[in-house]
């Protein structure tokens, strides 16, 4: 087993915006930061939260886009001069923790917005889940810091 520094903490700020074509026709709601918090061990860490997304398009569906505040929009967090790679996936659905990859810089279609109301983020409804990452491989290799980064998610209609 590989001995890891304690007092890693790590929080994923969330920015979402839509494609600029597809502006007026989705909408993303109910997202708030991810926090892991210290974490005392090596294990993979998962933090999960249920999301609105809307599509206003016939079918409702749409695309997710993730980029993250690392070089190139590489999904890292940073701690002075440190970094570590989390992962990013999308469920569909809510109440997930499991979910289709989002690599960086790449746009993942494919989801449906299940017919929910534009007013979702009204009400206690979600359409989806994002779940944030962070591998066993990349705490083990992390220095203690308290780390930090931003995910920026675009949605499109498809």
């Amino acid at each position: 087993m590989i001995a890891r520094p304690a007092g890693i903490a790590a929080t994923v700020a969330l920015l979402a915006t839509a494609a600029p074509a597809a502006a007026q026709t989705v909408r993303l709601t109910k997202l708030s930061d991810v926090a892991f918090g210290s974490l005392s061990s090596t294990a993979t860490a998962t933090r999960s939260q249920n999301v609105c997304a809307y599509a206003t398009n016939a079918s409702g569906a749409y695309s997710v886009r993730a980029s993250g505040s690392g070089t190139g929009g590489a999904l890292t967090l940073a701690a002075g001069g440190a970094t570590m790679a989390y992962e990013v996936q999308w469920a569909g659905t809510p109440n997930q923790t499991t979910g289709t990859a989002l690599p960086a810089n790449t746009t993942v279609g494919g989801f449906n917005d299940g017919n929910v109301l534009e007013l979702c983020n009204l009400i206690t409804t979600s359409s989806a889940s994002l779940i944030v990452i962070l591998r066993s491989a990349a705490l083990a290799g992390a220095t203690a810091g308290s780390y930090s980064g931003t995910l920026t998610l675009i949605l499109g209609a498809q």
